[in-house]
């Protein structure tokens, strides 16, 4: 089979799959998960058709996806692929470009830099800062962590990029109670050493208490979230970042999902005083709803992230801000263009309709949950629900069982949780193939299941 031939056989087969989406089994059923052990053959030394092996990923492995692109997925904040979004994340496979500079890719540079322009008006943050797009928060919150750690260490005369760590200042990491892993994991990569990070204590919703923020000074990292994992939270920005201004800290945002409730009509409040921040961490793959994997670093200093990311060789020298300057990856695809297409296709409207529609589905989702027997845990301000089964044993016996059978039923997937030292469950909602319609059926399944099992 020819290129072309092969091409069109993969874009048949992909239109046949999202368009049975919306009646797919959610998680797949043990037959699909059995018929994975087809992949398990040994490496052929004479190869196979190209045709033959396309195929089988679509009749072995189609069937054991989950379905997180549909509308009854409420398992984590992964929000279905926009079409835009996914039609030019597949013309961007088609081109194949290194997206590292202009020299390498004239129109991934273009379109990235208006991408990145675009979000910082739309997240109305500081218009002189650097964007990049990274992998994941994970790496995006890395690179602005080093970008925090280099530029706290150079006010102190210290060159980090010389001389390293050993015998460098100290630097102080603040973070939540409630922190995210991937901060963590970014700040145990980084060599912070999790004994040695500084927990500010938080009050019953989540967010960080102003009234006990351990103390602050100019050797200090303090790591805020907006929307927070479980209870969907903010921490409130605007004493913390003034306590953190007088003592010269740098403030970093973790915002993966939460960071664009600043495009919400009401739920923006939440956000009041984040755009004081340093730098900040978001996702195009989770609320923005473009494909895996694009996440977003922003620095309000560019040159300092520009210089802690800085990866000009002889052979490849760039302008300060090109891409492969301002993120982990050297070697990248172009993550930003699938952003830019949803940017454009939505515009502020469309994403603040989405962002509101979704909330507003959360409180129904709780609302309903809450009338059948479940305990709701938090106020729902974003977009997520955190859940118990009213009277359930502190082990969450009863619950555990309800998910389980909500799995294996295919109908709807949610994600277990811990809360305050005791489990609990976590629907969010942030496809923007979701209504209201599977709002309600989510709520008769629990219903159900909750009599039941």
């Amino acid at each position: 089979m020819d290129e072309l031939s092969l091409i069109r056989d993969a874009d048949s087969r992909a239109a046949a799959y999202l368009g049975g989406v919306a009646g797919r089994r959610v998680f797949p059923d043990q037959s699909a998960l059995d018929g994975l052990s087809a992949f398990a053959e040994p490496l052929p030394y004479r190869g196979r058709p190209a045709e033959e092996t396309l195929a089988m990923l679509d009749g072995v492995g189609g069937p054991a996806t989950v379905t997180s692109n549909g509308p009854r997925y409420f398992g984590f904040v992964i929000g279905a692929a926009l079409p835009v979004a996914a039609a030019a994340e597949r013309l961007m496979l088609a081109w194949d470009q290194c997206a590292s500079s202009y020299d390498n890719s004239p129109v991934a540079a273009v379109l990235e830099r208006q991408a990145g322009d675009w979000l910082l008006e739309a997240l109305d943050l500081p218009r002189e800062a650097a964007v990049g797009f990274g992998t994941s928060a994970t790496a995006c919150g890395l690179a602005c962590l080093a970008a925090a750690r280099r530029s706290l260490l150079a006010r102190k005369g210290w060159d980090f990029d010389r001389q390293g760590l050993a015998g460098a200042p100290p630097i102080r990491v603040v973070v939540s109670e409630t922190v995210h892993i991937t901060v963590r994991k970014a700040l145990r990569v980084l060599g912070f050493g999790l004994d040695n990070l500084i927990i500010a204590p938080t009050d019953e919703f989540g967010r960080i208490d102003p009234d006990r923020l351990p103390p602050l000074d100019d050797s200090t990292i303090l790591c805020l979230q907006a929307g927070e994992v479980n209870m969907g939270e903010f921490d409130p920005f605007i004493p913390l970042i003034r306590a953190a201004r007088v003592a010269g800290a740098w403030v970093h945002v973790d915002g993966a999902f939460g960071l664009w409730a600043r495009l919400s009509s009401d739920a923006m409040r939440l956000t009041a005083g984040v755009e004081g921040a340093d730098s900040w961490t978001t996702d195009g793959h989770k609320w923005l709803n473009t494909p895996y994997d694009g996440a977003i670093a922003i620095c309000r200093d560019g040159h300092a992230l520009a210089a802690a990311m800085n990866s000009d060789a002889a052979y490849a020298t760039a302008d300060p801000f090109a891409q492969k300057n301002l993120t982990l990856e050297f070697s990248r695809r172009a993550r930003g263009i699938p952003i830019w297409a949803a940017l454009r296709t939505l515009g502020v409207e469309g994403i603040s309709a989405m962002v509101d529609r979704h909330r507003a589905l959360a409180r129904r989702l709780a609302d309903g949950l809450r009338a059948t027997g479940f305990e709701v845990l938090n106020r729902v301000v974003l977009n997520q629900v955190l859940i118990r089964v009213a009277g359930d044993t502190d082990d969450g016996t009863h619950l555990a069982r309800i998910r389980k059978a909500a799995e294996a039923s295919g109908e709807i997937w949610f994600g277990p949780t811990v809360w305050r030292g005791r489990p609990a469950a976590r629907l969010s909602v942030s496809s923007w193939r979701t209504g209201e319609a599977e709002i309600d059926h989510a709520i008769a399944v629990l219903a159900h299941l909750r009599e039941t099992v």
